[in-house]
């Protein structure tokens, strides 16, 4: 289930609420691009800035649109194990296929801290479960031996690794051989890590280009590395430009440049700088994506 590109999908806001609209049209268009799997409210779907009810209503519409035809794993991931539960069982409930828990950003826990939290969440709600180690963002770094302890635990199926470090990824991956599947949380290394033995990515860049993306990470699974380097070449620019300011401001920014979402995020984000947005928009022309007109 967790494996080949995996969008995480941005929610798309019109006059300050969810369009559901766009954000069920952009789901079609993942599916008809051979996008493997869905994540809703990620941190690329500003999870931080909704509220329950409309991070559960994102969930549900991703379901319901989907419809079985991919796996949905919903972002269920906070701050305090409770409401990791709260949130992890809601998204049970409404039909989500595995979740993806962000490890508790700010109040940084040691690694014990952070073992007991996963699985204190894995023996409260009986769901697949996504590990998601993005010390850049959450300030802590969680360590191949906790990994390791945590993929002990049967629910605890695979990791989102975004520390960049191959040596790290390559220790999860030797410590704990196929007790848990790794996959890449940062487009820049998804090549490198799927040729050490990851099966895929959690990806920004998969929002303006999914089928490059699912064509790589299915050149790799293949073993067609050849195939596989050439696309990741292309898409390198690509993915520098969906960081040229805060995700996901650049990806929200070249989706509303291709028509397929309004330009909006909510504060703290806010629009990109017109210097940026003129570097972004040259990016995607470069690469052969088509702007809307005007």
């Amino acid at each position: 289930m967790i494996k080949g590109s995996i969008v995480a999908i941005v929610t798309p806001f019109k006059d300050g609420k969810l369009d559901e609209k766009a954000l069920s049209e952009l789901i079609e268009w993942h599916i008809a691009e051979g996008t493997n799997a869905i994540v809703p409210c990620g941190t690329t779907g500003e999870s931080a800035t909704l509220d329950y009810e409309e991070h559960y209503r994102v969930i549900e519409v991703t379901i319901k649109v989907v419809n079985g035809r991919v796996p949905v794993i919903a972002g269920t991931g906070a701050n305090a194990t409770d409401e990791t539960i709260m949130i992890t069982r809601k998204a049970k409930e409404l039909g989500a296929d595995a979740v993806l828990l962000v490890s508790p950003y700010y109040n940084k826990p040691t690694q014990e801290g952070l073992y007991r939290h996963h699985k204190a969440v894995a023996e409260a709600v009986d769901i697949p479960q996504v590990l998601y180690n993005v010390p850049g963002r959450t300030a802590v770094n969680m360590l191949p031996e906790t990994v390791a302890r945590l993929a002990e635990i049967n629910n605890i199926v695979a990791i989102k690794e975004a520390t960049g470090n191959m040596a790290q990824v390559s220790e999860v991956l030797r410590l704990c051989g196929d007790k848990i599947t790794v996959i890449s949380g940062d487009d820049f290394t998804t090549f490198s890590l799927m040729l050490l033995g990851g099966k895929g990515a959690i990806s920004v860049s998969a929002n303006v280009a999914p089928r490059d993306a699912s064509d790589m990470c299915r050149a790799l699974l293949e073993g067609r590395i050849d195939d596989a380097r050439k696309l990741h070449f292309k898409l390198e620019p690509l993915n520098k430009g969906m960081f040229i300011e805060t995700n996901p401001i650049s990806v929200k920014t070249a989706l509303s440049l291709m028509g397929k979402i309004q330009e909006e995020m909510r504060l703290p984000l806010c629009p990109m700088s017109s210097g940026n947005r003129e570097k972004l928009k040259t990016i995607l022309a470069n690469y052969g994506i088509q702007l809307k007109s005007g």
